[in-house]
């Protein structure tokens, strides 16, 4: 099994690395409130500061009016074999105290680098570590002072948040002189820790009590009775701290009052700061074995969380370029099956191609203006005209080129609609692709190339299927289906009359039936031509536009970004400055909780 000092060095390191990440308690159980330590409560003027400085036996604590520990001390405790006693910071870590005046003063300044001048208190601890061959391995956290009422410049809330203990034994520290029923410390003990599990009672000014008054009752537990002992404290009197009067010297001066007193001298074994000290380091030994299994399993549920969280929000890319490249095309795949998917029916969007084809193309097809230019008088004035001087002898052939051509010339418009419906189509699409893949969240500067990418092929492909549906109705004009209107001459006439005479068309040239007739051959050939585009166009624009898209979208993107030289591919790969800050502390926690979990898995079952 683990000796007393490696347990408890382990819990240290392990808190020293995680205040160093900020991982200092909030919202659900961190690491560092699960791992064991001491906390020291305790109201204004209960003797809190004097009980600590007696554990170290050294002065170094500040002094004043009011809450003077305004931020939580985190107080390592580390017994060394001999040589001069020292101090570091986990703020200034290649820094050492010798002069503890100097400790003092750095634990003001930097409290008031976080709270300010103000009164206002902060949760971010300060993280002090002694070493010195007068002390116990022992870790002791200094809350602020309790207060009844928030004082000046705090938050209503300070009783709140001061009450939030940490998951560690609780060090109540009550003066002997006063009321210990109504002790702050002991009525917080009772909230958090109602069955005195965990509390330790320290009870202070002892010789301050008034003549013929003790603490006994209390001390020999039958009052405020703890599952462990109370802990008697004589601290240094005012007189004693005005002059200076050395830490070690005011043990011993504590020891003799306590073998000396006729009240306590019973105890005098189980009383003074020395006994507290080891005490408490024996009992905070025998609780980190305890709380091994459980911060084990916090750890390894904290590490799938952050894993998990890593995966999320992409791992760390290499930093050559070959790295950067494969990154980069990785991306476009990713994008490219979630651009398909659209497509293809896995997500939606894909659907609205087809309602160009279904609805919009057949319906711009009904409003073609067809009824006027194929009207009776319109039909006469483009016969006539062509014509000319010398009217034709059997068929206007002339005039019937003339009235096609100009009626398929309006099917242009509903093509060249079809395609920029589709083309705008597929531009939202690509839009949503990009917010929808999730590895590409992290570049935005990759986001915008791709887009950029995308859109000038869909720019390509419309123009290549502009040109083709284009194509498809000059070639309806530009060669006519003959056999439509040989036909027509070998249909007999739909009622009695006989049909007009071809060897003297002169005779019913201008008559009102005649024109009526070739417009109505007209639009029987201009209907065909219609169902016929109908068709040919959606085929054309799904071909040059919605299989080319599925096919080539990022092929020049791909050609272009193989040629890039690495320093332009890191650039693609930017990321924004918050999202890699939360990737390089969930790297940091993770680090950090792995090393935990070697480190107790090496050190807690030697």
């Amino acid at each position: 099994m683990a000796t007393m000092e490696s347990l408890i060095g382990l819990v240290n390191k392990i808190q020293r690395a995680c205040t160093a990440l900020g991982d200092h308690g909030g919202e659900g159980m961190s690491l560092w409130e699960a791992l064991p330590s001491v906390a020291v409560v305790g109201g204004q003027s209960s003797g809190k500061s004097s009980v600590l400085e007696s554990v170290v036996g050294r002065d170094f604590l500040p002094r004043g009016s009011g809450i003077v520990t305004r931020r939580p001390l985190v107080l390592q405790l580390h017994k060394i074999a001999g040589g001069a006693e020292y101090a570091e910071f986990l703020h200034a870590p290649k820094k050492r105290f010798s002069d503890f005046a100097s400790v003092r003063k750095e634990i003001a300044d930097e409290t008031d680098r976080i709270t300010g001048k103000t009164k206002q208190i902060s949760n971010v601890p300060i993280h002090l570590s002694i070493y010195s061959p007068n002390v116990v391995n022992l870790t002791l956290i200094d809350l602020p002072g309790l207060t009844k009422v928030a004082v000046e410049g705090q938050p209503d809330s300070i009783v709140q948040d001061i009450e939030n203990m940490p998951n560690c034994i609780i060090l109540a520290i009550s003066p002997a002189n006063q009321d210990i029923a109504t002790s702050d410390a002991i009525k917080l003990a009772r909230e958090v820790d109602p069955t005195g599990e965990r509390t330790f009672g320290v009870a202070t000014k002892l010789d301050l009590m008034d003549k013929g008054t003790n603490a006994l009752d209390v001390l020999e537990g039958r009052a405020y009775r703890l599952q462990h002992p109370w802990v008697g404290i004589v601290n240094r009197s005012q007189a004693d701290i005005n002059k200076n009067v050395d830490m070690i010297a005011a043990r011993r001066k504590e020891q003799e009052y306590f073998e000396s007193s006729p009240e306590y001298g019973h105890l005098a074994h189980k009383m003074g700061a020395e006994y507290l000290a080891k005490l408490l380091s024996k009992h905070l030994e025998s609780v980190i074995r305890q709380r091994i299994p459980s911060i084990i399993a916090l750890i390894n549920k904290t590490i799938d969380e952050l894993n998990a969280e890593l995966d999320r929000i992409g791992r760390p890319i290499g930093v050559d370029g070959g790295a950067q490249l494969y990154t980069i095309l990785e991306m476009c795949r990713a994008f490219d099956r979630v651009f398909k998917e659209h497509l293809d029916g896995g997500r939606p969007g894909g659907d609205r191609i087809y309602g160009v084809f279904d609805n919009q193309l057949p319906a711009a097809f009904k409003k073609l203006p067809l009824d006027r230019h194929l009207s009776l008088n319109n039909v006469r004035k483009v016969i006539s005209e062509a014509d000319g001087y010398q009217p034709h002898l059997i068929a206007p052939e002339q005039g019937y080129r003339r009235l096609i051509d100009g009626s398929l010339g309006y099917f242009k418009g509903p093509a060249e609609a079809s395609v920029d419906a589709v083309h705008f189509i597929l531009k939202e699409l690509v839009r949503k692709s990009i917010s929808e893949t999730q590895e590409l969240k992290r570049f935005p500067s990759l986001q915008s190339d791709i887009a950029a990418a995308a859109n000038d092929s869909l720019e390509r492909f419309r123009d290549e299927s502009r040109k083709t549906v284009l194509r498809l109705v000059e070639m309806e004009s530009t060669y006519l289906t003959v056999e439509f209107f040989r036909k027509l001459h070998l249909e007999p006439e739909k009622n009695s009359n006989p049909p007009p005479n071809p060897s003297g068309p002169n005779l019913d040239r201008y008559t009102e039936n005649y024109f009526r007739r070739i417009g109505s051959n007209v639009t029987a050939y201009v209907n065909m031509v219609c169902d016929t585009l109908r068709i040919s166009i959606p085929k054309a624009v799904v071909f040059c536009q919605v299989l080319q898209a599925k096919r080539a979208l990022l092929n020049q993107f791909y050609a272009h970004v193989g040629r890039r030289e690495k320093e332009q591919l890191g650039k693609m790969l930017d990321e924004d400055p918050s999202l890699m800050e939360k990737r390089e502390q969930i790297a940091k926690r993770l680090a950090l909780y792995k090393s935990a979990r070697d480190e107790i898995d090496s050190v807690a079952w030697k």
